[in-house]
């Protein structure tokens, strides 16, 4: 069994060198790439059967690389592990994980044996498997009124990145009015008002951003990768010639 590690860390990569040897004696091969566009070169050049991801990396984060390694192998079976468990890291796995797949989410704070029991449960296994602190925001994400719902979040990225109403609703094919509801909905979610402590009136777009990076429902590497989604709808709906 050939596992590839895509970490950029030395100290971390090392690490999880040994927990893998200790909790997978099943394990041949164990290559090892710093960067997420290292991860998806290896993971085309060799026959890979499983993954250990680093979320927060230069040049191409996790959520981007996994993405495209499961666009070609979608049975590849992949651990995340991160230093956070971010919402938006949790948003971001659920919309790209297919169903062939088994993947995991644990965080780098866990002890060893809680990590070398997520690598058999996920790499050998084929089970899924979170930290508890990951589940409670995936739950927190389940419950209606309690969290942004995919269409809220898709307005909140296209607001991040500086999009007006009108090209929010021809990207996310919606209606003017409903894109403006959806902004009133994640206002309202976000804990955002158009003034506080009764002094001059705020904006609402500046500060829904700004409540939803201090709460983790975004951070940079959803914001790079939105960015690049946006580019590239750009390009196709671009006008000939």
């Amino acid at each position: 069994m050939k596992v590839l590690l895509v970490e950029d860390d030395q100290f971390h990569a090392r690490y999880l060198q040994d927990a893998l040897a200790e909790a997978l004696p099943e394990v041949t091969e164990t290559l090892h790439a710093v960067d997420g566009l290292e991860g998806e070169a290896e993971a085309r050049s060799g026959r890979i059967d499983a993954i250990v991801m680093d979320l927060q990396m230069d040049r191409r984060n996790g959520i981007e690389a996994a993405r495209a390694i499961w666009a070609e192998r979608p049975h590849t079976r992949i651990l995340f592990w991160s230093n956070y468990s971010d919402e938006a890291y949790v948003r971001g796995i659920s919309r790209i994980v297919p169903s062939e797949s088994a993947y995991g989410y644990i965080l780098k704070t866990a002890s060893r044996d809680r990590l070398k029991l997520a690598l058999r449960a996920v790499l050998i296994e084929g089970q899924i498997m979170v930290d508890r602190e990951v589940h409670r925001l995936q739950r927190r994400s389940d419950m209606p009124g309690n969290a942004l719902d995919d269409s809220e979040y898709a307005v909140l990225l296209d607001l991040a990145l500086g999009l007006q109403d009108k090209m929010i609703a021809e990207r996310r094919s919606m209606s003017l009015r409903t894109v403006q509801n959806r902004l009133l909905s994640l206002y309202d979610k976000l804990g955002v008002d158009g003034a506080e402590d009764g002094r001059a009136p705020l904006n609402k777009r500046v500060r829904a951003l700004n409540r939803a990076i201090v709460t983790r429902t975004l951070n940079i590497e959803t914001l790079e990768t939105a960015q690049r989604d946006f580019e590239r709808w750009q390009r196709r709906h671009r006008p000939s010639g």
